[in-house]
């Protein structure tokens, strides 16, 4: 039986894969001169992704991402004890993997951070939006508070590429206050931080309620019961 130890270690590594394999394609590309390019940038996103649900997925579930844990708290998938416990590994996680890129690249200015283009609301409508999107998806391919299964990695991966190559240039894609956090903290750049903190948890919570719209109280159309299967 899996520890609640090895879950928070596994939130750690992934979170710290996740910010530092997508924010570190951003650094690279920047240094590079454009090697990587937008769309590669966003394959990576998808990419790490997709490869730490099934690394993870049978081990914490593969959430890497505070929006998807209160979402599948709100959803009454996951255990009010863990929620803590699971949000702090993640930010460490994600802060560790922004201060390795510091360390790797200091001369860069803003380490991946994501910095909104144009007006702030758009942005937060963006990551409001893509957030929404991305739990109600998360929650049709999960089993309880599991991110696992044949098709959970290509379908979040996918739709994390494709939200990320549309609305990338203008909010940065992030659906993630973890991934926006860390490299804003490290790097100094806080200023537009609140908009990935606040757009995509109410994101996620309306993601909640939009999925149990259209699929009922749970994927399988019985009634919500908590679950403690984390």
């Amino acid at each position: 039986m899996t520890t609640k130890w090895q879950k928070m270690a596994a939130e750690i590594y992934g979170t710290f894969c996740l910010v530092f394999t997508g924010t570190g394609a951003i650094v690279i590309n920047d240094v590079s001169g454009g090697a990587i390019t937008h769309m590669g940038i966003a394959f990576t996103f998808g990419l790490i992704v997709l490869v730490m649900i099934y690394s993870l997925g049978d081990v914490s579930g593969c959430h890497l991402n505070p929006a998807v844990t209160l979402g599948f708290w709100f959803a009454r998938r996951f255990e009010t004890r863990m929620v803590v416990p699971y949000l702090a590994c993640q930010l460490l996680g994600a802060i560790l993997a922004s201060a390795s890129l510091r360390l790797m690249f200091p001369s860069h200015r803003t380490l991946g951070a994501t910095i909104p283009v144009g007006e702030l609301s758009t942005s937060w409508g963006l990551e409001f939006f893509l957030t929404l999107t991305l739990m109600a998806v998360v929650l049709s391919v999960s089993t309880g508070s599991r991110e696992r299964g044949a098709f959970a990695g290509v379908a979040v991966g996918a739709l994390i590429a494709l939200e990320a190559m549309f609305a990338g240039p203008i909010s940065g894609a992030s659906m993630n206050p973890a991934r926006s956090f860390a490299p804003a903290l490290v790097s100094g750049k806080l200023e537009f931080v609140w908009i990935y903190l606040t757009a995509p948890v109410l994101g996620s919570l309306v993601g909640v309620l939009v999925h149990r719209l259209i699929h009922g109280s749970n994927p399988d159309g019985t009634q919500v019961t908590p679950r403690v299967e984390v």
